[in-house]
């Protein structure tokens, strides 16, 4: 069995076999190494060198806050969400302790850093009230400058974002809203438990458009339970008649073993290549309907920052997906965040009572880390060229990074050859070129250049390509 993918300018087949040959684990490359082969030694101490060498660096901020709390817990949710039915009480356990790490933390960097990009998720950010995020946000204000033209970005949840929320997020200059849309079909949003109409989030648009707000993105799940291409496809027609700058069109990962909830979606969702079809629709009507294809899961309108830095060869990749600030260090707070720097990771306590003990003794909330060596620098450059440009050009990254690309990568390029051979890569000798198949399975195409995730048959486990 083939399945054909039209999209605009070329017609795309992938057989059954290529698919069962690609559709594999491999790792999302928000990081590398990734985070599962961190290190629980790093610690307190090491975080603070980090953070004091990083300000003898000429490197912008950005800064990511964690807002965990949600009134109900979606069935499909993957994320780290704490449900709390009393708001004011969650503020109240919660608010004061991430205050009290943001002074911590931005008492340790070099004032004369501004702030590029600033981003809130969750959980529901607007599950606190707009005097809740007004005061958070001034407080962080106060600590760090903003640079003229920052990025400052939000995640809403279209049930709970109220007119007063939106009023409140222009007022203080956030420029850049996140939706979770995830489907707009009635059935499966039973399914997952998120019922949401398209009439509240088209509602919420024009209202977000009437407010100034010129940069809207929307999350969408392929691989849902109850989805057909059927329903599907009329989802992505009214998601592309509401004319998002960026959709983010994940895949659905079904981890029940870890999150219990999705243990009652067991046998309702699609997989294989009914999933597959799912994703192939996608990349159809999004791009038939003028978006481009940035990559892994990510597609913008031809006009935004994300195609721009892709097209000038500035676009990075990080744990906010893609994005435009590749030459900023990012500072985490909450539990859960992850802050990188140019030569480090490091990830806070999952757990709010680990975080508020810790944060109430005076002490930093670090869980791991990691510091990178100079192999790790450049597998990483690697995969990032790869991730975000579907391209290596080696010539150009041999005179970067002062090696000889195919003497140092003598191995990883003959593991590409059989890539090659299936129609993944372009046949020219002077680059590793993903070709649209290989857009589609560019992990596994990445992956072949990570020294770590080969190291144990036991080893950690990722979600797969489709």
């Amino acid at each position: 069995m083939t399945v054909t993918i039209e999209l605009p300018g070329e017609t795309v087949n992938v057989s059954g076999e290529l698919l069962d040959r690609y559709d594999v684990n491999a790792p999302r490359y928000t990081s590398y190494p990734t985070s599962p082969w961190w290190s629980d030694s790093f610690n307190e101490d090491d975080y603070r060198r980090v953070v004091a060498d990083s300000n003898h660096s000429d490197r912008p901020l950005s800064l990511y806050m964690h807002l965990p709390f949600c009134e109900h817990m979606c069935r499909f949710c993957g994320c780290n969400a704490i449900v709390r039915h009393n708001h004011e009480a969650a503020a109240a356990d919660y608010l004061p302790y991430l205050k009290k790490e943001i002074d911590a933390v931005t008492s340790m960097i070099d004032p004369s850093r501004q702030v590029v990009q600033f981003h809130w998720g969750g959980g529901t950010p607007t599950y606190f009230s707009p005097e809740h995020l007004s005061d958070l946000f001034g407080f962080t204000a106060e600590r760090v400058g903003f640079a003229p033209d920052a990025e400052i970005g939000v995640e809403l949840d279209p049930r709970v974002t109220s007119l007063d929320h939106l009023d409140a997020l222009k007022k203080l200059g956030f420029n850049r809203l996140s939706l979770g849309v995830q489907d707009f079909d009635h059935e499966v949003q039973v399914l997952i438990g998120r019922v949401q109409p398209y009439e509240q989030v088209s509602d919420l648009v024009a209202t977000c458009r009437d407010r100034g707000f010129t940069s809207l993105n929307f999350d969408l799940i392929y691989g849902l339970p109850g989805q057909t291409l059927d329903t599907f496809a009329h989802t992505l027609d009214q998601v592309a008649g509401l004319r998002p700058e960026r959709i983010a069109l994940f895949s659905y990962g079904h981890v029940p073993w870890v999150k219990k909830q999705q243990q009652v979606l067991d046998g309702k969702i699609p997989l294989g290549v009914d999933k597959f079809k799912l994703l192939c629709l996608g990349l159809e009507r999004l791009t038939q309907a003028g978006y481009i294809y940035v990559g892994m899961d990510h597609f913008a309108l031809p006009d935004d920052e994300l195609c721009v830095a892709q097209r000038d060869g500035s676009l990075h990749r990080n744990f906010q997906g893609y994005t435009t600030k590749g030459g900023a260090d990012l500072f985490a707070m909450g539990i859960t965040g992850i802050s990188e720097f140019s030569r480090s990771y490091t990830q806070s306590v999952r757990g709010l009572k680990p975080y508020r003990t810790l944060v109430g003794e005076g002490k930093l909330p670090v869980l791991r880390g990691v510091e990178l060596t100079d192999e790790d620098i450049i597998r990483r450059a690697t995969i990032g060229d790869l991730l975000c440009h579907g391209l290596l050009d080696k010539p150009e990254f041999s005179r970067r990074w002062g090696i000889d690309v195919d003497e140092h990568f003598a191995a990883e390029l003959a593991l590409l050859e059989p890539l090659r051979a299936d129609g993944l890569l372009e046949p020219d000798p002077d680059t590793i070129q993903a070709t649209t198949v290989g857009r589609i399975f560019i992990r596994v195409i990445a992956m072949v250049f990570d020294q770590y995730v080969h190291r144990s048959a036991d080893g950690p486990r990722h979600s797969r390509t489709v």
